[in-house]
């Protein structure tokens, strides 16, 4: 009977002990309200924490507060240049730290909706990957035109283009839309706009060109594919579930409204080159970063697949240093920093930057694009 009692105990023992290693074991997520930690709590240097953040204030973006004024004056050389969609001032420096979930640093208004330009194009390639992970695109090496119909595809040169070719910037497609063409977009100097016009298309997946009207054929895709709108998939299946709130908005152009089965529904822009774009605040730039921390897990429910955040990691042919919409360091593009880092970039110094390996996620808004590097390398050497 005692030897029974025993091997009772030592069972109950066991199992406690595993419910503590397992809870031990379990990382952190925020709920609604997210939970701080000392640096030094989590193994990092105060000093150098405070030093990183003085850096990040110090070096506030020099770019125009007035950001209709910015715009204009930075696409200045653009044919027939025109702001279509939303513009509103920006703020001042602002950002986060976080380390194993918790908050170990932040500064400025961190709950301040902003224009976060080109970091909306990582939450566009996020709706591209739940297509994916639901079968509504089959494959991303697959041509689009075998999912929209009409003349965006038509034609010897664009019918060869992939998801894959729109979501590297590759796809070198010839076309316009929503009123604004791909050559207007960052054109190269020239004299003679008819060459500009008429140049010789690259086949597609040879050549990485930046070009937002190409971002913005992505999303009128995937628009196609989903027939709802982007803003309420990305809400339904990410932003609510990782407890973002209300306070974000993603919008289109004035006339980017699309007819799908009868309905128009606004199709939005990857950025605000032209306004629009994603309004959104620090707080849910770091739980969207967070749950790419977490290979897409949140509360243990798969929101994107694994599979997916490893393929926005690897590095495109046309360029080693872009994804599937994330800006990778495998060419050092920043230097003494970590080349498994990857991050998502906006005009003015608006980033997201996710270390794995350190469990850490990065959140600036407004820093000085140029000290980017800089800065990440102060954050990165604050771990003991």
């Amino acid at each position: 009977m005692k030897i029974l009692h025993r091997f009772k105990f030592s069972l109950l023992v066991l199992l406690l002990l595993s419910v503590r290693l397992s809870l031990a074991q379990s990382p952190y997520y925020p709920g609604v309200n997210w939970q701080t930690k000392k640096p030094s709590e989590v193994k990092m240097s105060t000093a150098l924490l405070k030093s990183a953040v003085l850096f990040a204030l110090k070096n506030d973006s020099k770019t125009n507060y007035n950001l209709t004024s910015a715009l204009k004056d930075s696409y200045k050389n653009e044919p027939d240049y025109k702001i279509a969609g939303p513009v509103q001032d920006r703020g001042k420096p602002a950002g986060m730290i976080i380390r194993n979930g918790y908050i170990v640093a932040q500064w400025g208004d961190v709950n301040r909706v902003d224009m976060t330009f080109s970091t909306t194009k990582s939450y566009l390639s996020t709706v591209a990957g739940l297509a994916l992970d639901q079968g509504l695109i089959r494959n991303v090496n697959e041509p689009v035109i075998n999912y929209v119909d009409g003349d965006t595809f038509s034609g010897v040169h664009n019918s060869k283009i992939t998801w894959n070719h729109l979501l590297t910037q590759s796809s070198d497609w010839s076309g316009c839309l929503f009123g604004v063409c791909d050559w207007a977009d960052r054109p190269p100097k020239y004299t003679n706009l008819e060459e500009l016009k008429n140049r010789k298309l690259l086949s597609p997946g040879t050549n990485f060109e930046y070009n937002d009207v190409r971002v913005n054929l992505l999303a009128y895709s995937l628009l196609k594919v989903w027939k709802k709108p982007l803003p309420l998939i990305l809400k339904e299946k990410i932003m609510d579930p990782i407890g973002a709130t209300n306070s974000w908005k993603w919008y289109g152009y004035e006339n980017s409204k699309v007819d799908i089965g009868g309905q128009k529904i606004e199709s939005v822009s990857g950025g605000g080159h032209f306004g629009g774009g994603l309004f959104i605040n620090t707080q849910d730039h770091a739980r969207f970063g967070l749950l790419f921390l977490r290979e897409g897990e949140w509360n243990n429910q798969q929101l994107i697949s694994k599979e997916w955040v490893n393929a926005v990691q690897q590095p495109s042919s046309a360029n080693k240093s872009y994804g599937f919409m994330w800006w990778l360091n495998a060419d050092n593009r920043y230097k003494d920093v970590p080349q498994n880092i990857y991050t998502a970039d906006g005009f003015g110094g608006n980033f997201i930057v996710v270390d794995k390996d350190r469990d850490i996620v990065i959140v600036t808004r407004w820093l000085e694009p140029g000290k980017l590097g800089e800065f990440i390398k102060m954050v990165v050497g604050s771990v003991e």
